[in-house]
């Protein structure tokens, strides 16, 4: 009786919106402002065939574990968040040298799986095109391969990123990653600090249609008190999978299509079956409820506002030009890497001369 009470809600809702104009999400434009330094050609030259050499080797990876779509997608997130997109959390640190952003808390989870692909990756490129394409510009270009291969839109991406020669602090990471037990209005705030409106908020929270959550990281909702919010159903079956708090499992973030990258999350969000808090409270938070009922029924319109955002979000205090480096191993800076250390420093020399 429930299940059915709810599709009939649904269905109201549905009504309502399709007679509405979705008044509630701002209008993104057709075009997208570039950072300098940014561009749609920017390996037209030097790498022509960079973007086939990562989407051909992805679908051999994701026909075997198409899992491993989202890991990358998550990479590109916690990358551009904390520190710009600079490929600074794919940096690994030493026994001797001070903790990465890897060693965060916030990224403790991130897929050690699509850091290997990410060097899989620059190993391939390189190969076929030299030391031209950045570490940072692959983990783009993955995270929207991810995006496409496992069902969602194909959209372009502006390239041009440097390596970072740092990585953030702890500190800092957590500063910027906001915590799954986090409520809309943290999310909101700290995307706002980023210049993301409401709309992009939402559409970029739209990326956990596809992977999986930790039971860490929603257990506070079931444990020691059920979370009202939560659909009963729901929870009964997360507690089989979590039967009690700090358990090591994980389950995943959309129960409709879990590995299709489509609007069914935010259908989970209006039945009550968001797994976090911070998707939860999208729809019940005023300011962003309606933008989530307006994406559950109109997936094309979740697609054209998650492109927005998701190019929007790849600018975040890019490195270009002159800036960062592009690193010969993406988990090492040149400069730690002793094998390539003279080479760089020839190379660089050659790049300071031809601008003379």
């Amino acid at each position: 009786m429930a299940g059915a009470a709810s599709f009939t809600s649904l269905l109201l809702i549905t009504s309502f919106l399709l007679l509405s104009s979705c008044f509630c999400v701002s209008e993104a434009g057709t075009s997208h402002h570039l950072v300098k330094g940014l561009s749609w050609n920017h390996y037209e030259s030097s790498c022509p065939k960079l973007e086939s050499i990562i989407r051909k080797q992805l679908k051999k990876i994701f026909k075997d574990d198409i899992g491993q779509a989202a890991g990358l997608l998550r990479l590109h997130f916690h990358d551009c968040f904390v520190q710009g997109c600079d490929g600074s959390v794919l940096l690994e640190g030493s026994m001797s040298g001070p903790s990465t952003e890897q060693d965060a808390p916030p990224n403790l989870s991130l897929r050690a799986t699509a850091f290997e692909i990410i060097n899989e990756l620059r190993e391939r490129v390189h190969k076929q095109c030299g030391r031209v394409v950045s570490c940072a510009d692959i983990t783009a270009i993955a995270a929207r391969d991810s995006v496409y291969l496992s069902g969602g839109p194909e959209y372009e991406v502006p390239l041009g990123r440097r390596d970072g020669l740092t990585f953030a602090t702890e500190e800092t990471t957590l500063a910027n990653l906001p915590a799954p037990t986090s409520n809309a209005s943290v999310i909101l705030e700290s995307l706002a600090t980023k210049n993301f409106d409401p709309t992009d908020v939402v559409a970029l929270s739209g990326g956990h249609t596809i992977g999986i959550g930790h039971c860490t990281s929603f257990d506070n909702r079931l444990y020691p008190t059920q979370d009202p919010i939560m659909d009963k159903t729901f929870a009964k079956d997360l507690k089989v999978t979590c039967p009690r708090a700090n358990y090591t499992n994980t389950t995943v973030l959309d129960i409709r299509t879990p590995n299709h990258f489509d609007n069914k999350y935010y259908v989970d969000l209006m039945n009550r079956q968001g797994l976090f808090t911070s998707d939860q409270d999208l729809y019940t938070d005023s300011r962003t409820k309606e933008i989530v009922k307006s994406f559950a029924v109109d997936q094309e319109l979740f697609f054209d506002k998650f492109v927005h955002a998701m190019i929007k979000m790849g600018q975040l205090s890019v490195l270009t030009g002159r800036q960062g480096e592009i690193r010969a191993n993406c988990s090492v800076r040149n400069s730690d890497n002793a094998y390539i250390t003279t080479l760089v420093e020839e190379e660089d020399e050659e790049a300071r001369s031809e601008l003379k």
